[in-house]
């Protein structure tokens, strides 16, 4: 089965009308992975798929234009008929769960055993859903955060989540048929401080020097627009760059776009 990404929302560090935070659907051997849980991306994820049939969530870091949706999931999950029939396995930063429970005051995250089952990522940290596998990279944030390689039938899928420039983003996006790269901020103010988001000539020279045949722009913040961010990050990338925007879908390594 082919490789799909269907994007979401892409809005940062707030929704917008019509365009949620950070989300991705990512779909391929006969695996359902919701990656990333921005305000507003739970409605659009029941657009394409009954989240009781997810296979896994993956949350690249857990402030909450990239997580707090699992909220939302929760109340569908638990409370709204959508019962899975075996818990969801959530791939996520060490305080997950905790912090889940605490938004319903409780110290003991065991109340969402039914729904959730919660797995603590960490630097190299794979997960293997039929054909899917997810390869999850620490990398530079002001909190705990990873980057995500996804790999099913020769194609290749990398995720930078939000990031400085480091070293484990090159590796992740190494050959990716698509990279899927934040282009969080207009400059940076201190180039000694290697948490802060990329720009979108970082984007652009990350998927330069790791080879990658696409680039896919998202999570642009104000005051750039992302057509803008575009345009700089395809100037420094030299290659196909896009914009991604919510209800896209995209078959990886096929070198086409459905929508």
């Amino acid at each position: 089965m082919p490789l799909i990404l269907t994007v979401l929302g892409t809005a940062s560090p707030h929704p917008q009308p019509g365009r949620p935070c950070s989300g991705y659907l990512l779909s391929g051997g006969g695996a359902e992975v919701w990656v990333d849980a921005g305000p507003g991306t739970f409605a659009e994820l029941q657009r394409h798929i009954d989240p009781a049939r997810l296979s896994a969530i993956w949350i690249s870091h857990l402030h909450a234009d990239h997580s707090a949706d699992l909220l939302s999931a929760v109340y569908g999950l638990a409370y709204g008929g959508m019962t899975p029939e075996v818990p969801i396995p959530v791939y996520a930063p060490t305080a997950c769960a905790q912090r889940l429970a605490g938004f319903f005051g409780k110290a003991d995250p065991a109340f969402l055993n039914g729904v959730f089952v919660f797995e603590a990522l960490y630097d190299g940290h794979e997960a293997h859903l039929g054909g899917l596998r997810l390869t999850s990279r620490a990398v530079v944030h002001d909190t705990e955060a990873y980057g995500l390689r996804a790999e099913c039938d020769g194609a290749v899928l990398a995720y930078s989540g939000d990031s400085g420039p480091c070293a484990a983003l090159g590796e992740l996006a190494c050959g990716a048929d698509l990279l899927l790269c934040e282009a969080d901020i207009d400059r940076h103010r201190e180039r000694e401080q290697p948490q802060v988001p990329l720009t979108p000539e970082d984007a652009g020279a990350l998927a330069l020097a790791a080879g990658v045949r696409e680039l896919l722009v998202t999570h642009v913040g104000s005051p750039l627009t992302p057509e803008s961010a575009t345009e700089r990050a395809a100037a420094a990338f030299g290659g196909p760059t896009a914009t991604a925007r919510e209800g896209d879908v995209r078959t990886v390594g096929r070198g086409e776009r459905n929508s």
